[in-house]
């Protein structure tokens, strides 16, 4: 029997099916009942504070911050992109329910969401997962009264770094940008087009054709004088650019920065390679990704993953399970030792008073951080010891902090999933993979917060 044109039905309706669906919103979905308990007021005040604070003045239209945050918190609590985010606000009951948008037909698209969450940035979102956690403890879901502390470590979506992929990275980055930042890089870019193949060239004869240690050092070595010719040419462009005064369109801007950016990279890296070739060593300091030069190497001694590349981040988990994060600003900002102390520090701030128990791994121990603990406050000091050592505090606070101690590594394994993103997250910049962290602990709370509300009122939240 053959097939309609066009493909429908052959047997039409009757009458026209309707395109607007009314179907009722379960009142222990777990947006709702997020929706339901959230005091939006004071969480519009607290993100409009924030707002404030980085904008130059209040000109322009008033921003929808009701449905702003809305998207914002639909995105923690399940890891999704901005078009995603978008579709499902469109057209998806309990996600219009949430940005309390049900009574009008209007929907913020994709790029609107990820400018408010740069806005926010990391310190923004961690404002709002401080607001959670403390709603939580006034619910009585939290004890700030025993915490746990550890430091983990969040992954850049990048590859492996070795020098001739960063040396390919840059030359790629830079003929690209060139094309577009300006008449002075577009000149640079024309005459530097032979250069830049026979880089490609090179790199994929090193990729694929240099079997030997001598053959890959030969390889990396000519790399590495072209990117220093090449560098050369890019600094005489840049300063040409900024003599000349030439005016260059919105993505011209973008592309000149880039190239600004990648030359200043450059100037570090380049010696870094340098001392490799020459020493077989990596230097300290490493320069990992062209693009996200804040990056570094972690060592976590690990038997599958020794090394992770990436940031770090120091994870508090209150008696509960509700977590506080906090990202180090560099690599050496949160270690184990220091952030044993940091972590308590965090709590007195947001809680006025800090823990009665606070545990740590052997990474955190030392008798200076015990007698430190003690003199802010804390009574139980379950720093695991390391040697010969004893514990500082008895048997049975001793087997209750271990316990708690177990629990955070559940919990950072929980961010780390698939549903929270918060390892290799879709960002291009060391700040906004700061605000994904956040936007991942953030989701962990609010779900767990939704579950022991709906539990409180005698339901069961599903959807999540």
């Amino acid at each position: 029997m053959p097939k309609k044109p066009g493909g429908r039905s052959r047997q039409p309706e009757l009458i026209e099916r309707s395109k607007r669906p009314t179907i009722p919103i379960a009142p222990d979905h777990r947006l709702v009942v997020l929706t339901d308990e959230t005091d939006w007021t004071e969480l519009e005040e607290r993100v409009d504070q924030i707002r404030m604070s980085k904008l130059k003045n209040a000109a322009g239209r008033p921003p929808h911050l009701r449905a702003l945050i809305g998207a914002l918190i639909l995105k923690a609590t399940r890891d999704m992109t901005w078009r995603e985010a978008e579709d499902l606000i469109r057209y998806y009951a309990p996600a219009r329910y949430l940005c309390g948008l049900t009574e009008t037909e209007w929907s913020p698209d994709h790029t609107t969401l990820h400018d408010f969450a740069v806005l926010l940035g990391e310190e923004g979102v961690r404002l709002i997962n401080e607001y959670a956690v403390k709603w939580a403890v006034e619910e009585k879901l939290a004890n700030p009264s025993v915490v746990v502390g550890d430091t983990t470590a969040q992954e850049a979506a990048i590859p492996y770094p070795n020098e001739a992929g960063l040396m390919a990275a840059f030359m790629s980055s830079v003929s690209t940008a060139s094309r577009r930042g300006g008449a002075a890089l577009k000149n640079f870019a024309e005459k530097a087009h032979t250069t830049f193949k026979k880089a490609k060239e090179k790199f994929r004869r090193y990729r694929f054709f240099a079997k030997c240690k001598k053959a890959r050092l030969k390889l990396l070595t000519e790399m590495a004088t072209m990117v220093e010719g090449t560098q050369v040419r890019l600094a005489q462009a840049l300063e040409e650019s900024r003599a000349a005064g030439h005016r260059v369109s919105k993505y011209g801007k973008v592309a000149l920065g880039k190239a600004v950016q990648l030359h200043e990279t450059m100037k570090s890296l380049l010696p870094q390679i340098r001392y490799w070739l020459k020493t077989g060593r990596v230097a300290a300091g490493k320069i990992i990704n062209v693009h996200i030069p804040e990056l570094y190497s972690i060592v976590r001694g690990k038997v599958s993953k020794p090394v992770e590349f990436g940031l770090s981040w120091g994870i508090a988990r209150l008696r509960g399970g509700f977590l506080l994060a906090t990202m180090a600003l560099n690599r050496r900002e949160l270690i184990d030792t220091r952030f044993a102390v940091r972590a308590v520090d965090h709590c007195i701030a947001i809680f006025g008073r800090p823990p009665r128990a606070f545990a740590y791994d052997r990474g955190g121990y030392s008798q200076e951080n015990v007698t430190a603990l003690r003199n802010k406050g804390v009574v139980e000091v379950g720093l695991a010891p390391r040697g010969q050592a004893g514990w500082a505090v008895g048997a049975a606070a001793k087997e209750k902090l271990i316990r708690e101690r177990a629990l955070v590594e559940a919990s950072i394994g929980a961010l780390k999933s698939r549903r929270y993103g918060f390892n290799r997250p879709r960002a291009r910049s060391a700040k906004m993979m700061a605000a994904y962290g956040q936007l991942a602990v953030l989701g962990f709370n609010l779900n767990k917060l939704a579950r022991g509300l709906a539990r409180r009122n005698g339901m069961v939240a599903v959807a999540g």
